[in-house]
């Protein structure tokens, strides 16, 4: 549960972000190189979050942020269009990667689902850091940063991120709750509500998938889209 009021702690307010410049898959897309960049660690035989792969993750995510603010700031009509062509190859990349690799099914539903449920205190401390450090510049400097530093920030949380909960909780949990609150007007009620939109639903996903016995990042997507569901029914 921790792990995951962390990542809404930078998700939901870069979600917002998302959906106000209207790039929406960016996040997989991202989150899918930096994937890549830990599938890439894993080939060199580097340990499983050591700081090797951490480095190696970062460096793609943020390669890739600065290769679509190179793309918004030159082909911006057909944003979104090479969005999804960058998460494809990046996605393709991944299984050729993985191809001869004995453990690389294990590898790849690792990353698209997370292991949200083996994340102890010693993975935690280290993101709430980088979460911290982000937040504060993003609130900070957003007004002045411009572009390319909502592509870095957002790049490095998603890295983070993408190793805690998976690809798949990644894009639910920074286009979800933002959607069940676009249409608030203020935006600290906005963000509050969305956070608590999010906990509830990693709330209900835990004890869904505790009870059933299924896959907790699965269930935890399904369930952050029923929370929200039920938000905008009451509201």
């Amino acid at each position: 549960m921790l792990a995951g009021l962390l990542v809404l702690s930078t998700h939901v307010p870069l979600g917002r972000e998302v959906l106000r410049r209207g790039i929406i898959f960016i996040d997989l897309a991202i989150a899918q190189i930096a994937g890549l960049g830990v599938i890439a660690a894993y080939g060199m035989g580097w340990e499983v979050g050591g700081w090797q792969v951490q480095v190696v993750a970062a460096g793609s995510a943020v390669t890739g942020a600065i290769l679509l603010h190179w793309l918004e700031n030159n082909w911006h009509e057909s944003l979104e269009a090479l969005i999804g062509v960058i998460f494809i190859l990046a996605a393709s990349t991944g299984i050729l990667l993985l191809a001869n690799n004995p453990h690389g099914g294990e590898h790849l539903r690792e990353l698209l689902t997370g292991q949200i449920l083996w994340v102890d205190i010693h993975h935690l401390i280290p993101v709430a850091v980088i979460y911290s450090v982000l937040l504060a510049l993003w609130f900070s400097l957003r007004s002045r940063g411009g572009s390319l530093l909502f592509y870095v920030i957002f790049a490095l949380a998603v890295t983070a991120s993408v190793q805690l909960v998976g690809v798949y909780l990644v894009f639910t949990s920074l286009i979800v709750p933002a959607l069940a609150t676009r249409h608030i007007g203020s935006q600290t009620k906005a963000i509050l509500l969305a956070y608590l939109v999010g906990a509830f639903g990693y709330l209900l996903g835990l004890l869904v998938s505790a009870m059933t016995d299924l896959p907790s990042g699965a269930i935890i997507v399904w369930a952050l889209v029923v929370s929200a569901l039920l938000f905008k029914l009451v509201t």
